[in-house]
């Protein structure tokens, strides 16, 4: 760290990770974020050959799905993930306030996903659709199901890191937040893809 960054409290991190690393963040959860989103590459792949094999169901039940919650939530979970961006770049510069707001905003948009998703399968089933209705449906229910599990843990994570941002200890804090910032980009990113593959994939009518 350089005396100047010493000086004036700020981490000395440049464009690189916490501590000059060339990660964005900490290496342990880089490599659970890998795995995970390997996990969900096997799942997307036996969707897809259950679509091949029947594609009037799937394109049936898509058409029951609402594209336009689809996009909503991808929205807010891109908006939110800009926030988080925004933090991680307030942070390495050393404004942990600026830092701190961020994230809550990031909190406060993304939650928006919660309401929308809880509002979505609570429609499903009182229209009767359920985990068994099909095999589109359920793997849409246990797609969404365990994405919104991951969502859940962001949520946790970014109030964590919220509660860090109040007394920030430089480095150890900012490695805190990259690595927070790099779960909820998975988040954003496991939804960019779990939207056209449910939602839209193959037409919806």
């Amino acid at each position: 760290m350089s005396e100047l960054a010493e000086v004036q409290g700020k981490p000395d991190v440049g464009k690189s990770g916490a501590g000059g690393s060339a990660l964005p963040c900490d290496s342990g959860v880089l490599f659970f974020i890998c795995a995970d989103m390997g996990m969900f590459a096997l799942f997307f792949l036996l969707f897809t050959i259950g679509q091949v094999s029947d594609p009037e169901t799937y394109r049936a039940s898509r058409a029951m799905l609402d594209p336009a919650i689809g996009l909503a939530n991808t929205l807010i979970l891109i908006v939110s993930g800009w926030l988080v961006v925004r933090a991680v770049e307030a942070g390495r510069a050393g404004d942990w306030a600026g830092a701190r707001l961020r994230v809550i905003m990031a909190l406060v948009i993304g939650s928006g996903f919660a309401f929308l998703k809880v509002y979505e399968y609570a429609h499903k089933f009182g229209a009767g659709i359920t985990p068994l209705t099909n095999e589109f449906f359920t793997y849409y229910f246990a797609f969404t199901g365990i994405h919104f599990l991951h969502f859940a843990i962001g949520v946790g994570v970014l109030l964590v890191t919220i509660s860090k941002l109040r007394k920030p200890q430089g480095e150890a804090t900012l490695a805190w937040l990259e690595s927070a910032g790099a779960y909820w980009h998975m988040v954003d990113l496991l939804w960019v893809v779990l939207f056209p593959l449910l939602y839209l994939a193959g037409g919806v009518a």
